[in-house]
Parts: structure tokens; sequence; C-alpha cells
């Protein structure tokens, strides 16, 4: 067995007094890759940092919806530099939030927009935030294409727009949110072909059942397959072979 965790942050400060224990006990337990996802200037440096001690981790570069400041433009430059870094994988995590940010839509919306402009001139793809922002989010994307498509991270658990996104070219991950008890994902999980597919943690968040309440980390992406698998009426294996080989064509990871 082989697990791909599309999207975590080992570069969370939570990780911070054992995460060289963590990743190389997650690694032998079966998480053989892991994407450590950048969310401002400092995170993605530190994805990149830790990425160089780790063959299994891959790092992306971004600055989230939730860490605008009055200097994300100027920091928007050192992103792409950082970008050029050969393990970088893509830019994210990137998008719309008005959830958590409801004041700063068109700030927002401009800084998501000059991101997947970097992407383009990379040649790489994004993931994606959403939250609270489904439609302003597909017009976006819809009105400035990644040519290299991308990854709605942690989607929502809403089938209409998981609908859209794929038509328009994007993969769903799907997070340890499909396993807590009130949050129905049969529809939206249905929706998704198992060659668009991807598995997450987003940990050190949103750990999933029967861990809610303790610090996520990678090797917690198996009760997510597992979920899917049972709804889907597939085996386990499956699911952990057809998102860990869609990870990597995503990704470019050879």
């Amino acid at each position: 067995m082989e697990l791909f965790d599309s999207h975590a942050h080992y570069n969370d400060e939570r990780f911070l007094d054992d995460m060289d224990s963590v990743i190389r006990e997650n690694f032998d337990k079966g998480v053989k890759y892991t994407a450590c996802i950048g969310y401002n200037l400092e995170s993605s440096k530190k994805a990149i940092e830790i990425s160089k001690g780790y063959d299994c981790i891959y790092p992306t570069v971004g600055i989230s919806p939730n860490d605008l400041n009055d200097n994300t433009f100027s920091e928007i430059l050192e992103i792409e530099k950082l970008a050029k870094n050969n393990k970088v994988v893509a830019i994210g995590e990137i998008g719309l939030d008005y959830y958590w940010n409801k004041d700063n839509k068109d700030y927002q919306k401009d800084v998501f927009i000059k991101q997947i402009e970097i992407a383009n001139k990379l040649d790489l793809p994004i993931t994606i935030h959403t939250r609270d922002a489904v439609m302003d989010t597909l017009e976006i994307l819809k009105n400035n294409p990644c040519n290299k498509k991308g990854i709605f991270h942690c989607c929502p658990l809403n089938p209409e727009l998981i609908k859209e996104g794929l038509k328009l070219g994007y993969y769903i991950s799907f997070s340890g949110v499909v396993t807590f008890k009130n949050s129905k994902p049969e529809a939206s999980i249905l929706e998704v072909p198992l060659d668009r597919i991807l598995i997450e943690t987003d940990s050190p968040y949103l750990t999933p059942e029967p861990y809610r309440g303790k610090r996520n980390d990678p090797s917690k992406v198996e009760f997510v397959a597992r979920k899917i698998a049972q709804i889907k009426g597939i085996s386990f294996e499956e699911v952990c072979f057809r998102s860990l080989e869609n990870a990597k064509r995503i990704y470019n990871i050879k």
C-alpha cells in the first residue's frame, strides 16, 4: 500500500518539535509522497527547505486568501522566484475565502489571478482554496484558465461545484471532512470519477474520525481513502492506487 497525501502542512508550527520523526514514521506507514503546501511567503520558503531533506516531500508555493497584507504583490514576486526551484510542483494554495474575509474580495481576486498568471508562466498547476466563494472562483478559472489545471483542495461537498470543476479539467481532493458524522459526502464523492480523485489531510487540521480533536498528520489520509472506498463500493487498495497515480500526474512527479 502506497499513499499520496496531496495537501499537508509540515511547515505548520504544530510540527515544529517532531517533524522529522513524524515524516519518517508516516513513510513507514505507507505515505510515500506528501505535498507540503505553502500558504504565505514564509511557509512557502519552509516547504522548500523541508523538501530538501526528504525525497518523499514535494513543496508548493503561494499566498492564500487568508494571508494577504499590504505587501502581498511584492511577496508574489518572491513567490515567483521560489517557484523556479526544480522540486516545486504547484502554485498554491491560492484562491478565495469569503468566510473569513468579506471586506477585501476584489483584492483576493486580483491576487488569485496574478498567481494563476505565474503558474502559466512557469508551466505549473495550481492548488485552490475556496470557501463561501464558489461562483467567483469558477468565474475566475473560466476567464483566467490555468494551462496545467490543478486541484480543488479540501473540496467543498457541493456536487454542482464539483461538476463544474471537473468540466474545467480540475482534480478534486477530499479531506477528513468526509468522515465527519454530519458531512453527507456521498453525492460529492460519487460525482468524481476515479481518474480525477485525490486524497489529503490538510494536516494539522481537519483530523478525520476516529481521531477528531487530535493533531492531524499525513498517516491519517488512510481514513479518507477508506471512506471513499466504502461510498464508491470499491477496494481501499484501488482508491490508494488511483489517487496516488492522479496526484503524481497533476504534480508531474515521475
